[in-house]
């Protein structure tokens, strides 16, 4: 088949002119240089979450009710063991482990998330607008280090990033490619966290019943794994311990990035109605999985997804800013619009003239803003105090739930309808949406 001569070709090292291959190379380095910097500034926290899952493994090792661990914390009150049965079951091995070796295995799992992510998802947007490829993944993979959730998430020792890398490979390859088992790595991500059944939900919205179904029986098996291996942990957490959001910390507290803790912290120390976030939850939901499923059947998974991770960090009860890797994917749709023209775009419907250099610089602005936000933070460069407070004043809302406000402007103005495809691959025909 002859080339398309209207396709962007493929970025090579060396196309570029003059010295411009060294001063990427001196910018790359740079970034990789500051980002250490983010970590030393910013709150340590000495992978406190990750001693506290070692500390309960060993306690359900020898013998006693996994649910009734209990740690005591100057911030939260009183941490649990929360995860479901089945996160315990593959968390239990590392019981018998030296907490340095344990510790060294999630950093390591966790880098090379990070960087097998970003690749997938920097790659076709590389390849799209003529950048070298090895410039674009040696500018985002600095910047995904420096971003809080990545931050956090390495040094609290959490898990998030092998979610991430579930979600990911399910709904940017095999979901795509129509594979049989579109749908494993969301369910198995389902089952060991719980809120990645947005993504089922995702799916039923966006009309693919065979993949929503194999997710929904992956986390039903796994689930039921752990139920026969512990029937008494397992009925437990789900008819007790899964509803008391108290055992995971103070929902007013500004790490709880989610609708209901914004509105904690205009009540605090009272809970909010709870009449009320569930409406806010439903017109959200309703919302955003609505763009997110256009964006699907448009054929853009990027968008898609990202939309649907927003709603889960806003629909969650708990959202900690270690869960909000969902702004990562979101800077790169602003950015791969931002930077499309009529030609790399590849859409010819009359809507396609809309997105003019006025409205994609504003989408590089915005780009910009939200990296910046989250690169900063909302608890990284912060004491927001112990005793639970409300909100007082403007200025104090906006930084208490910057994320919170992000991602619901996100949900409206985040672009959808333009196909992220896997490197060396160009986009048919399709009609832009939104």
């Amino acid at each position: 088949m002859p080339a398309d001569p209207a396709a962007p070709p493929i970025a090579a090292d060396d196309d570029d002119p003059g010295g411009r291959p060294a001063r990427r190379l001196v910018g790359v380095i740079v970034l990789i240089a500051a980002v250490p910097v983010l970590y030393l500034l910013a709150s340590p926290h000495n992978f406190f979450d990750l001693r506290i899952y070692m500390s309960a493994m060993r306690w359900w090792a020898d013998g006693n009710p996994l649910y009734d661990y209990v740690q005591p914390d100057r911030v939260q009150g009183e941490l649990y063991f929360t995860y479901p049965p089945f996160a315990a079951l593959l968390l239990r091995p590392f019981a018998g482990l030296p907490v340095g070796l344990t510790i060294a295995i999630f950093t390591i799992l966790t880098i090379a998330g990070a960087v097998v992510t970003t690749w997938w998802l920097v790659t076709p947007v590389a390849v799209r607008h003529n950048i070298p490829r090895w410039f674009a993944l040696g500018v985002a993979v600095p910047l995904v280090f420096a971003a809080e959730s990545t931050r956090e998430t390495i040094t609290f020792g959490q898990i998030n990033m092998v979610l991430v890398v579930l979600i990911l490979a399910d709904l940017l390859f095999a979901v795509p490619r129509g594979s049989r088992w579109a749908g494993v790595g969301i369910g198995l991500a389902t089952a060991i966290k719980l809120y990645p059944g947005i993504f089922i939900v995702y799916l039923l919205a966006a009309r693919r019943w065979r993949e929503a179904a194999t997710a929904s029986a992956t986390a039903a098996l796994a689930t039921l794994l752990a139920a026969a291996l512990a029937p008494g942990d397992s009925w437990r957490f789900f008819t007790h311990e899964l509803w008391a959001t108290d055992r995971v910390g103070r929902t007013d507290y500004t790490g709880n990035q989610s609708l209901f803790g914004m509105l904690s912290r205009f009540c605090a120390p009272e809970k909010p109605d709870r009449v009320l976030w569930l409406a806010l939850v439903a017109v959200v939901a309703a919302y955003g999985l609505w763009r997110a499923a256009r964006a699907a059947r448009a054929g853009d998974q990027l968008s898609g997804l990202t939309l649907t991770g927003l709603v889960g960090s806003l629909a969650s009860p708990i959202t900690w800013t270690h869960h909000v890797y969902w702004f990562i994917p979101a800077v790169l749709v602003l950015v791969d619009a931002g930077l499309r023209t009529p030609v790399t775009s590849r859409i010819p419907s009359p809507r396609a003239g809309e997105l003019g250099p006025r409205r994609r610089r504003a989408l590089l602005i915005l780009a910009a803003a939200v990296y910046a936000c989250v690169a900063y933070g909302v608890v990284s460069f912060h004491d927001w105090g112990v005793a639970p407070e409300r909100t007082n004043s403007p200025v104090e809302f906006v930084l208490r739930n910057m994320y919170v406000l992000l991602a619901l402007l996100l949900l409206v103005v985040l672009p959808v309808g333009h196909r992220v495809l896997p490197a060396g691959r160009t986009a048919p025909t399709v009609r832009a949406r939104g």
